[in-house]
């Protein structure tokens, strides 16, 4: 009894906590999807870092060249020309060469160097958006909104995977992502993602973030550091979500995952901890309720029940959320949106795992080089 309540008491009052501050987010993203008139949007330039052919590649560069924006330019940065599959490129678009490997940095940073580099210099405002996703129109008005408050050094959206056709291991990637993008909100933001991300060109080169990406492998962890000592503020631009619609084998998933909170555990360690202990209560309280409930408690069942309509709960509430701010996915939500809600204690476990495989991160590779997190980096974090 001792056992099932070290779980499950904790566990409950985790996923009762989780709820706080969840009307005021819906209140904010209803607030931020608000048309914005005739606001004043500073001059920008949009660069897309590419690694070769990905999936939809077409879609998303042609939904970039489209936005609804006074004066953008778009950019698209890859390492090679030959990096660019034929017939994907819209009209207008500029080409940035990332060049020759090196040892120092990824490809992709080298990448979105190269974007910088050939830049306009009358752009105002510097977006970066991911090149398998598929913005809405309204995209880099989100982004740049909130870059009008001084306070603000950067704003951010985040992916929401809406795979199609649907796989197994594409929609537990959906479910287990959903959590993190259930973080931002109103407010300072605790992270921020460079796959949907604006700043000001000025705070860009004033806070040298570019100097620090050259030896860096995890750009969103060097802008988020940066901001954090310049004590200024992450905004969150809802209507700058993207919709990623490709698909994942397991392999696939559970490195992006890993790789994820690899870097969560350097840059957002606080975040990385909470994360652990919770799903350590959460996975705990799940096999506790379980065993006792098989031995005939009946308060062991309740216990259950609630701990996971609590969480299930959440789930469709992220998914809810998700659906206003893409309105153009509406049929995926129609069809999918259920195992934003059924899935999550599945899920649960699944963070769970790559939690505890990132306690022990060592080497790995992404975007074609390898990384290693040195002790001296989590000591700095």
């Amino acid at each position: 009894m001792f056992w099932f309540w070290f779980f499950v008491g904790p566990a409950l009052v985790l996923a009762v906590l989780a709820f706080r501050g969840e009307r005021e987010r819906a209140r904010f993203v209803a607030e931020r999807l608000e048309p914005n008139g005739d606001a004043d949007l500073p001059s920008a330039t949009v660069i897309v870092p590419l690694q070769g052919a990905e999936e939809g590649l077409r879609e998303s560069l042609a939904a970039l060249a489209a936005l609804d924006y006074p004066d953008y330019e778009l950019i698209v940065a890859v390492r090679t020309a030959s990096g660019i599959p034929p017939g994907v490129l819209p009209s207008g678009v500029i080409v940035a060469l990332g060049g020759a490997k090196d040892a120092g940095s990824s490809d992709r940073i080298r990448n979105l160097l190269a974007g910088i580099r050939v830049s306009r210099k009358r752009s105002q405002i510097l977006a970066f958006v991911t090149g398998d996703g598929q913005v809405g129109k309204n995209w880099l008005r989100a982004l740049a909104t909130p870059l009008a408050d001084p306070e603000v050094a950067g704003s951010t959206g985040y992916c929401w995977y809406v795979p199609e056709p649907p796989s197994f291991w594409s929609l537990m990637r959906s479910v287990w992502s959903a959590p993190i993008a259930g973080l931002l909100g109103p407010g300072d933001n605790p992270f921020v993602w460079v796959g949907a991300m604006a700043l000001r060109k000025e705070t860009f080169f004033e806070l040298r973030i570019s100097e620090a990406w050259r030896t860096a492998l995890s750009e969103d962890g060097i802008v988020l550091r940066a901001v954090r000592r310049a004590h200024r503020a992450i905004a969150f631009a809802p209507g700058a979500m993207v919709a990623c619609s490709g698909r994942t084998s397991a392999l696939q998933f559970l490195r992006l995952a890993k790789r994820r909170m690899d870097i969560a555990r350097v840059y957002l360690p606080r975040l990385w901890w909470a994360a652990l202990i919770s799903h350590v209560f959460y996975c705990g309280a799940m096999t506790a309720a379980i065993a006792a409930s098989v031995r005939g408690s009946r308060g062991a069942e309740w216990a259950l029940v609630a701990q996971l309509g609590l969480g299930m709960l959440k789930g469709v509430n992220r998914a809810v959320l998700a659906r206003v701010e893409l309105p153009d996915r509406e049929a995926w939500f129609k069809r999918h949106a259920w195992v934003h809600a059924l899935w999550v204690p599945l899920a649960t476990w699944v963070w769970l795992w790559v939690l505890l495989a990132s306690a022990c991160a060592g080497a790995g590779k992404w975007w074609g080089s390898r990384y290693h997190w040195p002790r001296s980096s989590r000591a700095r974090a």
